[in-house]
C-alpha cells in the first residue's frame, strides 16, 4: 500500500538525538478523513497523542496513527534500557481498488494486511537496536520491512495468532504476533476501517478499542 505521510515519517531528531514528538501534532489531517479514527478505549487512562496520517496518491487521508502511554524514544543511549510502555492504534480505511480522483489509474485496495503492514513498520521504527553502527540502519530497516511486508501477507502462516479483543465493546477478532521487538496486531471493525496497532511493556491481551468522538480533543 504505497500512501505519504503529511508528517515526516521518523520525526527529526533534536539535539542529543531526543526525539521530537510535537512535530507529529497537527490535527488538519485527521479532521479531513471521511472515516472514523479509532483509540483505546475508556479502560485506558494514560496519555494519548496524534502521530501522523498518511495520504494515497490522490492525497485522500486513508490512514493515521493514535498513541498511548510514554511516547517512545528511539535514542541510542536508552539501547538494551526500558524504553516505556506504550501503544499506538492504527486506523486504515477500507477502500477498494478504485480509480484515482484524475481519472489516470487506479489506487492500491486496502485490507487487514496493510494495517498488520503499517503496525510492523511503526514497531520498527521505534525499536530498532540501539547498539548498531548508524551506517548499517537503512539496510537493517530495509531488511526488517520486508520482512513485515512478508509476515502481512500471510496473515494465515504460524507466525500470527489469534486474539478476540472488544471494538467498541463487541468481541472481535484479530490477528496477533510478538517479536524481540514488540507485539503487532490487525483486524477489522464494522465501520468501515481495518485496525492495526503496535506496542511494547504494555499486554496486548487486556486492550479493547473504540471510536474517537472528538479528534480535535487531541490537538495541541
Amino acid at each position: 500500500m504505497e500512501t505519504t505521510s503529511r508528517a515526516v515519517e521518523q520525526v527529526p531528531a533534536a539535539e542529543g538525538g531526543q526525539q521530537v514528538p510535537s512535530a507529529w501534532r497537527t490535527v488538519d489531517g485527521y479532521l479531513e478523513a471521511p472515516f472514523p479514527w479509532y483509540g483505546l478505549d475508556e479502560a485506558f487512562t494514560g496519555p494519548r497523542w496524534l502521530m501522523q496520517v498518511g495520504t494515497a496518491a490522490d492525497g485522500a487521508v486513508e490512514h493515521g496513527s493514535i498513541g498511548h502511554g510514554d511516547e517512545p524514544s528511539v535514542r541510542h543511549e536508552t539501547a538494551g534500557e526500558d524504553r516505556g510502555r506504550f501503544a499506538v492504534v492504527v486506523t486504515v480505511a477500507a477502500n477498494p481498488s478504485r480509480r484515482s480522483a484524475d481519472g489516470t489509474g487506479l489506487l492500491e485496495a486496502t485490507s487487514v494486511s496493510s494495517a498488520a503492514w503499517l503496525a510492523g513498520v511503526g514497531l520498527l521504527s521505534f525499536t530498532w537496536p540501539g547498539q548498531m553502527d548508524h551506517s548499517l540502519r537503512d539496510d537493517w530497516l530495509d531488511q526488517q520491512t520486508e520482512t513485515a511486508w512478508a509476515l502481512a501477507d500471510d496473515l494465515a502462516g504460524p507466525e500470527w495468532s489469534s486474539l478476540s479483543l472488544p471494538v467498541d465493546g463487541v468481541p472481535t477478532p484479530f490477528h496477533y504476533r510478538e517479536s524481540e521487538f514488540g507485539w503487532v496486531l490487525a483486524g477489522s471493525t464494522g465501520q468501515g476501517v481495518h485496525l492495526g496497532a503496535y506496542g511494547r511493556g504494555m499486554s496486548a491481551y487486556g486492550l479493547g478499542f473504540s471510536v474517537i468522538k472528538d479528534i480535535a480533543e487531541y490537538a495541541v
